[in-house]
């Protein structure tokens, strides 16, 4: 298993790395419809809870191979099949995320984090045995995923509201330690590649977004739940998420990857980016819940649902991913807050997605515009 060379031209993702995406379709999937029925339900705190411990061990398995994919993706049967049983952790994974949200029961979800990381290690055994310039880099990611999986897997003799109290410094360890292993020698990971990555798991979170409003939609529909209210959803739901994609590929995203401290720092914000973007196709299938009488929320608190995760998409977008250095800077930051504003005052109108959905059209086109010059593309220190 040789290092990828990380200036290679035409580099993209392969088919396999696509088979692997789609495993993790009906992972955020269950996470969203999950916490969609929470909050209708009206039990929003927990369901938030939930959602965070099941969309961490989504995004953080989807990283994990995302990364050493780019930098020593061989693509022969070995690495396949190390590959397959990945996969396999990933369904078992997502098998066990209703049981978060309904028991507090983390067992499944660790078992599936358990076998996906096994296959991980093997990876990096192979990497570190055949590729002697990675060796200690490689190595230094076995010991941190075996250490970190060993108290993960500890972690379930405690009963639950104990479990997540040790999570949160298990949490805090897994996102350090990337940058302990890369200490001992940067991996060769590719800019270019990454960035595809990274965009084609964006328009796979949009995409369920997009599969909880229209099923939202369908359930009004079929019980002939239709107002003039609901119209404004159907309007402003598919601006709101086309706009999304728009702003998020408003910019190149490959040519501030210069170094591992801005891809690192650009890498875990996609977590914001990710995550705000899932819960707004909850928020949108709690807003359509409302309309027809089958939430237990107020009517300010189901546009919230829709508000506050666009406004933290819009403000994670920015400074993660779109954000560069120049004059303009200070202009869009204040464009970015007024927006958010707007969108967080929205619920207060009669028509609160319609609403949300003019003031993100409004900074897409303002990001949008401001890109089109060549300061818009240059790195960021």
């Amino acid at each position: 298993m040789k290092p990828r060379d990380p200036e290679e031209r035409h580099r993209a993702a392969t088919p396999l790395e696509l088979l692997y995406d789609l495993c993790f379709v009906v992972a955020i999937a269950q996470a969203a419809s999950s916490f969609h029925h929470a909050i209708s339900a009206g039990h929003g705190t927990e369901g938030l809870l939930g959602f965070f411990w099941s969309f961490f061990s989504i995004w953080w398995a989807w990283v994990s191979f995302a990364w050493f994919a780019s930098a020593f993706d061989t693509d022969d049967a070995l690495y396949r099949i190390k590959v397959f049983v990945q996969m396999i952790g990933v369904l078992v994974l997502a098998a066990g995320i209703p049981r978060i949200f309904e028991h507090q029961d983390f067992v499944l979800l660790t078992l599936g984090w358990t076998i996906m990381r096994l296959g991980l290690i093997a990876q990096w055994l192979r990497a570190a045995f055949t590729s002697p310039k990675q060796r200690k880099t490689a190595l230094r990611y076995v010991i941190a995923i075996l250490v970190l999986q060993t108290c993960w897997l500890s972690l379930l003799l405690l009963p639950p509201e104990k479990w997540m109290w040790g999570g949160i410094p298990l949490t805090l360890l897994e996102v350090l330690s990337p940058g302990w292993a890369e200490r001992a020698g940067k991996s060769p990971w590719h800019p270019e590649h990454l960035a595809e990555r990274y965009g084609l798991f964006t328009i796979i979170v949009i995409g369920e977004s997009v599969l909880a409003a229209t099923l939202a939609i369908q359930s009004a529909i079929d019980q002939n739940q239709i107002s003039a209210q609901f119209f404004t959803i159907i309007l402003g739901a598919p601006t709101i998420l086309f706009a999304m994609w728009w702003l998020y590929f408003s910019r190149p995203a490959h040519t501030i990857l210069t170094s591992n401290h801005a891809a690192f720092l650009w890498g875990y914000g996609h977590v914001l980016i990710l995550g705000s973007a899932a819960t707004v196709g909850v928020g949108l299938a709690v807003i359509s819940d409302y309309e027809i009488g089958e939430a237990l929320i107020t009517s300010f608190g189901a546009g919230q649902t829709v508000a506050i995760p666009v406004a933290l998409f819009i403000a994670s977008t920015w400074a993660f991913h779109l954000r560069r250095p120049g004059p303009k800077a200070k202009v869009e930051a204040f464009q970015v807050m007024l927006a958010c504003a707007f969108i967080l005052a929205a619920p207060l109108t009669p028509i609160p997605v319609v609403g949300i959905a003019l003031a993100l059209i409004f900074i897409t086109v303002a990001i949008s515009r401001a890109s089109r010059s060549p300061a818009a593309n240059q790195t960021i220190p």
